[in-house]
């Protein structure tokens, strides 16, 4: 056996193998490759999405006419054109076949260098990218905090009837007003911390953003009811500032339903109490809770006698 012809190939064989790996790397050594395309594409009519990748040469030896890039989505390889306004960023615009929600895609770049009177090839290229087509998206709340029973919208795309918002996973009332926009009341929750906001649906669930629930006063006269059955008496709610745009809804809880029988409770837009009547029904003795205002709760003893 020919021991010293073994001991060479020894040699040759991770040679060979270093070799090949600075030839698949080279792309990643001197081009970097970065993806602007955002995971979630709002839908539009048109169908049409634009992906984005910005290039950054490495090396001083990059030749820069000689970059190319591609993107490869829907199995098919396209070219992409370059921003005449930003150094190093491509975009290509594909039309998505109707029906498909999920995209996968990657980019290719073919370019050259050159170094030492030599010019060579090189390809980098990124790792399998997804993006998803949505059809409901929320682009802001329209403020970011205010007191228990404010009315808050909530601008966006693709907003359903059956939506619901959420305070900390908590469904609060929520009011839809249109495909684009999507309102809740403030819930009687604790005041003086954020909360995460979430819209769910048949669509999925989608983060809006924080809101914080802001202390405010409240006070009812009388301080106390006390009625019969079929009897009416008139309960006023007052708070400090003028309820906002849509009004400011007063959750009133009970835990004598069958004893009280009262609308629901809206301060109007622009003004800071309202009047409401209360009528008695069946004999018992409980409370009326407003919770969120002033030290937390405010209550209301109600009895209804015979």
């Amino acid at each position: 056996m020919d021991l010293k012809r073994i001991s060479v190939a020894r040699q040759l064989l991770p040679a060979g193998f270093a070799v090949l790996a600075l030839v698949l790397l080279g792309g990643c050594a001197t081009m970097g490759l970065s993806n602007l395309t955002p995971s979630s594409l709002p839908e539009n009519p048109s169908g049409i999405y634009t992906f984005t990748l910005r290039t950054t040469p490495k090396s001083v030896d990059v030749v820069p006419e000689s970059i190319t890039p591609r993107i490869v989505v829907g199995g098919e390889s396209h070219d992409m054109v370059k921003d005449p306004s930003i150094p190093g960023i491509y975009e290509f615009d594909f039309k998505v076949p109707p029906g498909n929600s999920s995209l996968g895609y990657y980019f290719v770049v073919n370019y050259q260098v050159e170094g030492n009177g030599v010019v060579a090839d090189r390809q980098a290229f990124t790792a399998l990218e997804h993006a998803s087509v949505v059809s409901r998206y929320v682009l802001s709340l329209e403020v970011n905090r205010g007191p228990v029973g404010a009315r808050i919208g909530i601008l966006g795309r693709g907003f359903t009837s059956q939506d619901l918002v959420g305070f900390d996973g908590t469904p609060v009332r929520t009011v839809y007003e249109s495909p684009t926009s999507l309102g809740f009341f403030v819930p009687s929750m604790a005041p003086g911390k954020a909360y995460h906001v979430t819209v769910s649906g048949s669509s999925g669930n989608s983060d809006v953003g924080t809101f914080r629930i802001d202390a405010t006063d409240l006070t009812v006269e009388p301080a106390s009811l006390s009625l019969a059955p079929g009897q009416k008496q008139s309960l006023t709610f007052t708070v400090t500032q003028p309820a906002p745009a849509g009004g400011m809804l007063l959750d009133v809880t009970t835990d004598v339903p069958e004893s009280v029988i009262m609308p629901e409770v809206v301060v109007p837009q622009g003004q800071t109490s309202v009047t409401v009547t209360v009528e008695g029904g069946k004999v018992g003795s409980g409370s009326l809770f407003l919770k969120g205002y002033g030290s937390g709760e405010v209550t209301i003893p109600v009895s209804v006698g015979k």
